[in-house]
């Protein structure tokens, strides 16, 4: 039987078609036949003119019926309730065109004992169950047999040397992926989990489908490294609740696409990858307002600083399907300039993409860049950002984020530039270090700006961290684990807000548009994550189990390290309790103090000056008594000025030395 049904299965496609036909024109006149012999009873000549008349037209009515409706081009082993569906209704059609006929010739039967008798009326009904019975159930048969034993779940032909792999899912979206798999003869598909208990203890493509609460089983008894899940649309809450089922498993946990992602081409059902973090963390995003999205994009023309980075290049990604005439990449960092502005090209080639190389603390450069392709909104992403990297080069990171922010809005202001939007961070939130002071002057900077002029609407999106940026604990972790681990934590305690790269983008976008100047947007960041939590959901999500005292064989350890010079536990993305929602959910406006325009002009001048001195220590001091709320660790981190007043103090001594 197998081997049979194999040959069937590897034969040519047209060979398959006309074994089906040649079947199908068998079977209708044999359907008519019997219909006509269980209404009258008896036996009759099938060979008289007028029903041969009658049976071929029935015949090739159906036949071409079925053409029509695509039944000869379905794959049998996949053909599902549509296929059966066109059954049904090509059944209809050929009792109905039995019935046509039968009136317009005057059909007459001849029976054995020489009297004759028109179609009985009955006879169509019976000759549309039959044409239902033998044309359909072979098929459904043949599908169901194939699928039974080519799909590795005939006992005598299972094999061992295939991954088990247990989907999550017994929905489209996993039969879908259960033909995928078993086609693909990589892995063997040994049972379905659902959530929905209508579905326990029914089948999907043969095999069972079972209830979470028997997972733990099944994985021990089919010895299954892999789950995948087959959730649809399923939101991100949803997700997390079965990757936590699934979690204590030691199983390694991958998803598959959407069928929406299928159907827009963005992906193919049988692309697995692993279940990341970024599915998990945050809310699900609210859809973007597209009117917010256009107002400051499109058909004009909108400049990036910093592009290359995380936030800079997402900004672009959402930018650019807005249409903007002219996208103006402006980078100090040459590859990263030369990777974004290659991607981009490819996947927009309609839109104008200019690459810049140059910093945002030259203001000539930056006009002219402004000047040339008359820029009407420009997006400030450039900055340092890392903490740590910051705290130690104090006055280049100080020099970089204020310096860079003013000589960029005053170029904004001086050319005419509608709208300038400040990237900023929650980091800028009482902070503990050089980077959040630096992040929260420059927002200082803009709020003074705003009140001496009116050409230009300079505004400022603060909010946490990015999953996947450069500067995430996400792809550390990532690498620790691939490494074996350990995984370090600076503190048990420690939380962050999150958010994904392309929400946050859109929220930037979004917020834009509705800038009056001046403006504090803080963006809903959803519920902070702890971070120790995280890397024990990240070791989880691998297929591996935490190594501690309570589970001493296990294959990834947690270690605590310490807060880094200016790290905080919980970070805040409000300086006071002076809030306002504005039109979208998710986008509030802050009320903060601020600094007038000669303030803010002094404050400027002061940080200039000491960075021209390289005297970090100043520049904390200046940074401290703005109205930052920044409360620095004593002494200065800054390296380089360290290690310059280590040289000189060792040069006075060696000179004192020599003297004795």
């Amino acid at each position: 039987m197998y081997a049979v049904l194999k040959t069937l299965t590897e034969a040519p496609r047209h060979i398959k078609r006309s074994f089906s036909l040649l079947y199908d024109l068998l079977a209708i006149p044999f359907s008519l036949y019997v219909a006509i012999f269980l209404r009258i009873g008896e036996l009759v000549n099938p060979l008289q003119s007028e029903l041969i008349a009658v049976t071929t037209v029935t015949t090739v009515t159906t036949i071409y019926a079925f053409v029509r409706m695509g039944l000869y081009r379905a794959i049998l082993r996949f053909m599902a309730h549509q296929a059966v569906i066109t059954v049904v209704v090509c059944a209809l059609i050929s009792a109905t065109t039995l019935v046509a006929c039968s009136y317009f010739i005057q059909l007459s039967i001849q029976l054995p004992s020489g009297s004759s008798i028109s179609l009985p009326r009955s006879t169509p009904f019976i000759y549309y169950f039959l044409v239902l019975v033998i044309l359909g159930s072979p098929r459904l048969l043949v599908r169901s047999m194939v699928h039974i034993i080519l799909s590795d779940n005939y006992p005598r032909r299972t094999n061992h040397t295939k991954n088990s792999v247990i989907i999550y899912g017994a929905g489209h979206t996993g039969y879908q992926v259960g033909g995928s798999l078993i086609q693909s003869g990589m892995y063997q598909v040994v049972a379905y989990i659902d959530d929905d208990a209508k579905l326990s203890n029914t089948t999907v493509r043969g095999i069972s489908v079972s209830p979470p609460s028997e997972l733990p089983q099944l994985v021990e008894l089919y010895s299954v490294d892999t789950v995948l899940l087959a959730l649809g649309q399923t939101n991100k809450s949803q997700r997390a609740r079965v990757v936590e089922k699934v979690g204590n498993l030691k199983v390694k946990i991958q998803t598959v696409p959407t069928l929406e992602d299928v159907i827009f081409g963005s992906t193919q059902i049988s692309d697995i990858r692993d279940v990341e973090i970024e599915d998990l963390l945050g809310r699900d995003p609210v859809p973007p307002r597209k009117d917010l999205l256009d107002k400051c994009v499109l058909n004009k023309a909108v400049m990036v600083t910093g592009a290359g980075g995380s936030i800079g290049s997402e900004l672009c990604r959402q930018i650019l399907p807005e249409k903007p005439h002219t996208l103006v990449l402006f980078e100090q960092n040459e590859f990263s300039l030369y990777d974004l502005e290659r991607q981009l090209s490819q996947q927009f080639n309609s839109t104008r993409i200019v690459p810049i190389l140059g910093s945002t603390l030259n203001r000539h450069q930056i006009n002219e860049t402004i000047r040339t392709f008359k820029v009407n909104t420009i997006y400030h992403a450039a900055a340092y950002k890392h903490v740590p990297i910051v705290e130690q080069n104090i006055i280049e990171g100080v020099r970089n984020n204020v310096l860079g922010t003013w000589e960029c809005a005053n170029a904004a202001i001086e050319n005419k530039v509608k709208h300038f939007v400040l990237v900023s961070t929650d980091k800028a939130v009482r902070p503990t270090n050089a980077m959040g002071a630096s992040k929260r002057i420059a927002e200082l900077i803009l709020q003074g700006l705003s009140q001496n002029q009116d050409t230009t609407l300079l505004s400022m999106v603060r909010f946490g961290n990015v999953l996947g940026s450069s500067g995430s604990v996400v792809p550390l972790f990532k690498k620790q684990i691939q490494d074996s681990g350990p995984i370090t934590v600076t503190h048990k305690k420690i939380t962050r807000f999150f958010m994904t790269i392309p929400e946050a983008a859109q929220l930037v976008i979004q917020a834009s548009a509705m800038s009056q100047g001046g403006d504090v947007f803080v963006l809903d960041m959803g519920e902070p994550v702890s971070i120790w939590e995280l890397a024990e959901r990240m070791v989880k999500l691998s297929g591996l189990t935490i190594k501690d005292d309570s589970n001493p064989d296990g294959d990834i350890e947690i270690h605590q390290t310490g807060l880094r010079p200016g790290e905080k536990l919980y970070e805040e993305l409000l300086i006071g309790d002076e809030v306002r929602g504005t039109d979208h959910p998710l986008i509030m406006r802050a009320n903060e103090k601020s600094l007038g325009w000669i303030e803010t002009k002094q404050l400027i001048q002061n940080i200039s000056d000491a960075c021209s001195r390289y005297d970090a220590v100043a520049i904390k001091s200046i940074m401290s008594s703005a109205p930052t709320d920044y409360t620095p660790e004593r002494g200065s981190h800054d390296l380089l000025r360290t290690s310059n007043t280590n040289v000189l103090t060792l040069g006075a001594t060696n000179s004192r030395n020599k003297t004795h």
